[in-house]
């Protein structure tokens, strides 16, 4: 395994497992997605120039893919993701994001975070009302399915518990 995925529904506990696994010694990607909310105009972009948004974000993902070149790495989200948010906004994808889904290839597992009510949260750049990250969750899914990969559905547990469910199928 040189790179895997940890995707699923906004607010669903990807990010607290990736923190658990890197103390664990696996090398862990960022959501680049969230990097550009935080950066000045990200929201606004997100908002006003969703297409704009999801290119930044392959972009990101992109220069991120490379970093998994040299050892394992487990990524917070994937190319799949940027075309499931896509397709929540009603919008086409674009030739090079489908190309990035074709041709940058997952080789290890990707897991699923479902969405999860009793711990989701908003917050400035998770702005999705409960009802929405469902839809996104579902979305996300769907993308991740129809670029041909399967995926392992993480359990409802703490992240300890989480990050030794991963650990064993890396």
């Amino acid at each position: 395994m040189r790179r895997a995925v940890v995707t699923g529904a906004p607010g669903s506990g990807k990010s607290t497992l990736l923190s658990e696994v890197a103390k664990r010694g696996v090398a862990t990607g960022p959501e680049v997605a969230r990097a550009i909310l935080r950066s000045h105009g990200g929201m606004e972009m997100r908002a006003e120039r969703p297409i704009d948004f999801a290119i930044a974000m392959l972009e990101a993902q992109l220069a991120s893919w490379d970093r998994g070149n040299d050892a394992p790495i487990l990524f917070d989200r994937g190319f799949a993701d940027i075309v499931g948010f896509l397709r929540l906004e009603g919008l086409a994808v674009p030739p090079e994001i489908d190309a990035a889904c074709r041709d940058c290839r997952y080789e290890g597992p990707v897991f699923h975070a479902p969405a999860w009510r009793e711990i989701y949260r908003q917050d400035d750049q998770r702005i999705q009302s409960w009802e929405e990250a469902v839809e996104s969750d579902a979305a996300v899914v769907g993308a991740w399915r129809d670029y041909g990969y399967d995926l392992v559905t993480l359990p409802f547990a703490d992240p300890s518990i989480r990050a030794q469910f991963v650990l064993e199928r890396l």
